[in-house]
């Protein structure tokens, strides 16, 4: 059965969609760790309330973002972790963390990529005045949401929308299309040759989500 670590560094949300999914048996794997570089954050709440495990690991008690990305690397080589999922991880993660783990380390950004990359995304696409916006499940790389794209949802973007109504409106997707790709990724149907992701048997004709939702 495959292993899954998340880290997060809030509310938790992307967190415990795939951990319901997990639990429910949708995805046939286990999560085996929630690790946090933050106290008191909802994410740790929602882990409890599941029964699954939460490590924190202080940032502050590092001197380089190597070796702190190093202990890390460290707990979930231990732990034996097939998938690593960062679900609102503040942090960027290290070039050596990315080599300990090619190919599995997912990352969700609430635009469509290559669009709007980086912080404040919502912020960026409304200044910008695009009418559709959307989120991304991307394989992780040595960029900035620069990863392999797995699979998009297109949401619309409202002349009255605000950063938080389209971030609400974003969201109920992401907690969709997230544990989607990592069943996906945990049933051995996804592909990853350089840049390009294909998920096995896949739907890639029809909007708002291409590849095309079947579980969730």
């Amino acid at each position: 059965m495959k292993r899954i670590a998340v880290l997060a560094s809030g509310r938790g949300s992307n967190f415990e969609a795939i951990a319901r999914a997990v639990l429910s048996g949708k995805i046939n794997a286990e999560v085996a760790v929630l690790i946090v570089d933050r106290k008191n954050i909802g994410a740790i709440e929602r882990a409890e309330k599941l029964g699954i495990n939460w490590v924190f690991v202080d940032p502050n008690g590092f001197p380089s973002r190597e070796e702190y990305d190093s202990r890390i690397v460290a707990i979930l080589k231990y732990l034996g972790v097939d998938l690593v999922c960062l679900a609102g991880y503040k942090k960027i993660v290290s070039a050596p963390f990315v080599d300990a783990f090619p190919g599995r380390i997912m990352n969700i950004h609430p635009t469509l990529l290559p669009s709007f990359p980086g912080l404040k995304p919502h912020e960026k696409v409304l200044k910008y005045g695009v009418n559709v916006s959307g989120a991304t499940v991307h394989f992780v790389d040595k960029g900035v949401d620069t990863g392999p794209i797995i699979v998009q949802v297109a949401v619309p973007v409202s002349p009255d929308d605000t950063p938080e109504t389209l971030s609400e409106r974003i969201l109920r997707y992401e907690h969709r299309i997230y544990p989607q790709a990592v069943k996906w990724f945990v049933d051995g149907r996804i592909e990853l040759s350089g840049r390009k992701v294909i998920v096995k048997g896949a739907d890639y004709s029809s909007l708002p989500v291409v590849p095309a939702l079947e579980d969730f």
